[in-house]
This record gives C-alpha cells, sequence and structure tokens, in this order.
C-alpha cells in the first residue's frame, strides 16, 4: 500500500501536470455518452422511412436497447474500474463507443443496429463512472465539489447537445450520419485521453460476479418494465411480470450482497444518508429534466408548427440555464447550507415543469424559453450538490462504485420520467381524439397526419387535444417531482452555512 507521503505526492503531481487537459476530456466523454440518449429520438421519422422496414416495436428497442444497456451496467462498470484500472476502463469504454456507432451506422438489418446500440451502451457505462473517478484524482479536496459540478452539468449539457446537434445532422443528413458523428468523437476523446489521464492505484479486491450479474439482471427487467409500461398498458401481464421479476431479482441481490464479504454495491451504503439522499435526488432531478425532454420537441412541432431543426434548437435555453446556474449553486450550498438549496433546486424543477404545462399555440417562444430557464435553473442548482453527496459519502476506494451508483439513478430517474410523462400523454391525448382521428390511430403522428386530410377545424381540435395531454404529463410529473422532493429533503441533515475558507467556490 502507497503511504500518505507517496498518495500525497502523486495527487499533487496528477494535479500539477495533468487537470488542466483531464476536466474538458472527461466532460467531453460523458456528454457524447449522454447525448446519444437524446439523439437517436430524432432519427424515428428516417428510420421508420428506411430500407430497413423495422415495426413500431422495433423502432421502440432501437430507441431503448442503449439505455437499458448503459443503465445496466454502470455500477458493475464503476466496480471494475476501481479493481481493474480506471484509465483502461475508461480507454475500453471510449472504444466500444465508437465500434458501436460504427455498427449502427453500416448495419444492414435491424438485429444489427439493435446489436450496435447495445454495444454502444456498454462504452457508455465503462466510461461515465471512471470518468468522474479519475476527475476526482486530479484536482486537490478543495477543488472536488468543483469539478462534479462541471462533470454533472456535462451530463444534462449532453442531453440538450444530443437534441440540437441531432436536429442539425437529421436536418441535412440520412439516419446513418447521425451515428458515424461519433466515430471520431469517441476516437478524438480516446487519444486525448490516453495521453492526458492518470493512471491511479488499482484496488485489488476480487470481482463481485454472482452480485454483479443478479444487479444487472434486474436493473434491465426493471427498466423494462418502466419503458414498455406507456406502450402496452401498466397493467398489462407483460410489465406486471417484468416488475415481479426485478423485484425477485433485486431482493436477491440485496440478500446476496449483504452476506458476501466484497460486495459489488453494499445495500448498508443507504444507510448514509448523503447516499441515500443524493442518488433519491439525482434520480428526481432527471425524471424532471427527461420528462420535458419527452415532451418538449413534440409539443413545438404539433403544436407550435417548429421544423425538426428549429425545435432542436428551441431546448437551447436548458443548456445555458445548466452552465450558468451550476457555480451558482454551489455558492448557494456554501452560503445557505446543502439541504435548502437542494430544495430550493428541485422546487424550481417542478415549479417550471408546472409553468410549461401552461402553454399552448399562442405562447410566444421568449416567455415558453423564460419557462425552460427555470426548470434549467433548478436543475443546475440541485445536480453538483447532489452528485458530490454521493461521492463525498463514500471511502475514496469506493469512488468507481460512486460515480456508478449516482450515473444509475440518472439513468434510473430519466426512465421513469419519460415514462410517467409519457404514460399521461398518450392517455389524455386518446381520450380527447376526435372520433374519426381516433379511428385512424391514437399515435400523434398519426393523429396529425390524418387531421391533416380532414380539414382545419379536425387539425384545431387534435392540437387542443394534444395540448391538454401535455399540460397533464407535466403536471402529473411535477406531483411525482415535489414527492421525491419531499423524501430527499427529509433525508438530509440539517446543515448551515459554511464558515471560513470556501473550498467549493474555489475553481
Amino acid at each position: 500500500m502507497a503511504s500518505t507521503d507517496q498518495k500525497a505526492e502523486y495527487r499533487y503531481s496528477t494535479t500539477r501536470h495533468g487537470s488542466r487537459g483531464v476536466l474538458p476530456v472527461m466532460c467531453g466523454s460523458v456528454m457524447a455518452a449522454q447525448s446519444l440518449v437524446a439523439a437517436i429520438n430524432l432519427a424515428i421519422p428516417s428510420l421508420s422511412a428506411s430500407g430497413l422496414h423495422p415495426s413500431p416495436t422495433e423502432l421502440l428497442w432501437v430507441v431503448d436497447s442503449y439505455v437499458i444497456v448503459f443503465a445496466g451496467l454502470l455500477i458493475p462498470a464503476g466496480a471494475l474500474g476501481d479493481r481493474c484500472g480506471r484509465k483502461g476502463v475508461l480507454l475500453s469504454g471510449l472504444a466500444l463507443f465508437a465500434s458501436g456507432a460504427a455498427l449502427s451506422a453500416l448495419a444492414p438489418t435491424v438485429a444489427l443496429l439493435l446489436a450496435g446500440r447495445a454495444v454502444c451502451g456498454a462504452g457508455a457505462a465503462l466510461l461515465m463512472p471512471a470518468s468522474m473517478s479519475l476527475l476526482l484524482h486530479c484536482v486537490t479536496e478543495s477543488r472536488r465539489a468543483a469539478a462534479v459540478a462541471t462533470w454533472s452539468a456535462s451530463l444534462a449539457v449532453g442531453g440538450v447537445l444530443g437534441n440540437t446537434g441531432g436536429a442539425l445532422i437529421l436536418q441535412y443528413l440520412p439516419w446513418r450520419a447521425l451515428f458515424w458523428v461519433y466515430v471520431p468523437v469517441a476516437l478524438a476523446l480516446l487519444g486525448w485521453a490516453a495521453r492526458s489521464a492518470p493512471r491511479p492505484p488499482r484496488h485489488t479486491a476480487a470481482l463481485d460476479v454472482p452480485g454483479s450479474a443478479l444487479l444487472v439482471l434486474g436493473s434491465v427487467v426493471l427498466l423494462f418494465g418502466f419503458i414498455e409500461g406507456p406502450a402496452q398498458g401498466w397493467t398489462s401481464p407483460l410489465v406486471l411480470s417484468g416488475f415481479a421479476a426485478a423485484a425477485l431479482v433485486l431482493t436477491g441481490f440485496a440478500l446476496y450482497e449483504l452476506r458476501t464479504p466484497q460486495p459489488i454495491l453494499d445495500p448498508r451504503l443507504f444507510r448514509l444518508r448523503p447516499v441515500f439522499s443524493g442518488t433519491v435526488g439525482l434520480a428526481a432531478a432527471f425524471f424532471g429534466m427527461f420528462a420535458l425532454f419527452y415532451v418538449n420537441a413534440q409539443f413545438l412541432q404539433y403544436v407550435k408548427g417548429f421544423s425538426p431543426l428549429q425545435a432542436g434548437l428551441g431546448v437551447v435555453p436548458v443548456a445555458v440555464g445548466i452552465m450558468t446556474v451550476t457555480r451558482h449553486g454551489l455558492r448557494c450550498a456554501d452560503r445557505w447550507g446543502d439541504r435548502p438549496t437542494v430544495a430550493a433546486g428541485l422546487l424550481l424543477t417542478g415549479a417550471g415543469l408546472l409553468l410549461m404545462s401552461t402553454a399552448n399555440a399562442a405562447t410566444p417562444y421568449p416567455l415558453y424559453a423564460a419557462y425552460l430557464l427555470v426548470l434549467a435553473a433548478g436543475n443546475g442548482m440541485a445536480t453538483p450538490v447532489l452528485s458530490h453527496a454521493v461521492v463525498s459519502g463514500l471511502s475514496s476506494n469506493r469512488t468507481g462504485v460512486g460515480s456508478g451508483l449516482s450515473s444509475a439513478a440518472r439513468e434510473l430517474g430519466a426512465a421513469l420520467g419519460i415514462a410517467v410523462v409519457g404514460s399521461a400523454l398518450a392517455v389524455e391525448f386518446s381520450h380527447r381524439l376526435p372520433a374519426p382521428v381516433a379511428a385512424a390511430g391514437q399515435t400523434p403522428a398519426r393523429a396529425f397526419e390524418a387531421a391533416a386530410q380532414l380539414g382545419p377545424r379536425t387539425h384545431d381540435a387534435v392540437v387542443a387535444a394534444f395540448t391538454h395531454a401535455v399540460a397533464v404529463g407535466y403536471r402529473v410529473a411535477a406531483a411525482v417531482l415535489f414527492v421525491l422532493t419531499v423524501v430527499v429533503v427529509a433525508g438530509m441533515r440539517r446543515s448551515g452555512p459554511k464558515q471560513g475558507a470556501n473550498p467549493r467556490r474555489r475553481g
């Protein structure tokens, strides 16, 4: 084991020589991984009309296969980095990500496209926790919170870039170009990381293979239930069976982890209040953010009449708001304490969803953008503090698991946000459709296509039905978010302003 002096010298060396290059490459890596979650949604019309001829169910899995593999492997990937070397895991993740993007771009069949998406998801799962762990090894204690804040903001900005960049690509190029763009991006990040990232000491504990397998299986089945819920119905046998299987497998995982000497994720960690509150809080923040992402592009196109490119650019205020508020959020935490800052951030996110629920065809875009800024400000205020709570609540040799846990909470929250708002949107929209349109199909695309052939009055009725459904979806999402906010704030310790030197305001 390295001595305290050796560890201090190592930290000094990497901070002095590597941190300037490490911060942008780590943030760039997570931006690329997160952007592909959002970008694929914009390619669905092109894919549907392509020579692959995917069925509606296959289209759903083209979107979701990436998220399922990504979220399911995050915690095992974090543990793998802790024990096998974080730099090697990061580089492997970037290589897999590039390979999966190339396979997706070249895919002659839907099956190979799904395989490519899954490989991309595995690469994203490897690089995500390793990127935070390496970043934390390159900064001094006084700069850790600011580094985590920047890394956390990069995740939300990546989602926005996926919308805007994907819209720009698909406006002028075929769908395969969307995947080709990620190949040179990932390879450039790989070369940059190979040159600039440090190689921290490994932790030699054995990998918990049975626990990893149970966790991955349970996570995949749980996400399957959330993803299929809006399409199949929350009470369908398929969805209920998925949730029952997930409960069984995850219960088995928890019992096994309590008995094994070297667990991949010890359930007792959730007794630590920062870990519990940080994990639930991150899930809540991304629940609200991806509820927005799922509805926003459809609302702007169907209700406001925006083109796909305009709809992609229409979400830019979210990125601006998050980047602007992130550092101020840390200053608020230093001045008022973590608990009030997180409460204010999550409440602002919910308030943003409620404001969005008031928008309609007559709402001017500047006012709509102001609503987006409220939601973004809340996210930028809460997520850096929550991310820091998770990783700071664990020992230094478990930062990979901590970053994997926080990333998994984000992806699970995103899946939940899409599922909840998507289910509410589908139910309310189908109930309010005019009979001639409902007979043609209850999906928004088919409904608006049918309405265009039946005249302006029918079209206006469909727009009104969709606007109402969006409003209900946002209000349901806001209600869930407010409940989660109570859970998070109740679990946090009361903390006052930081006295004296303020480490989180540096850097």
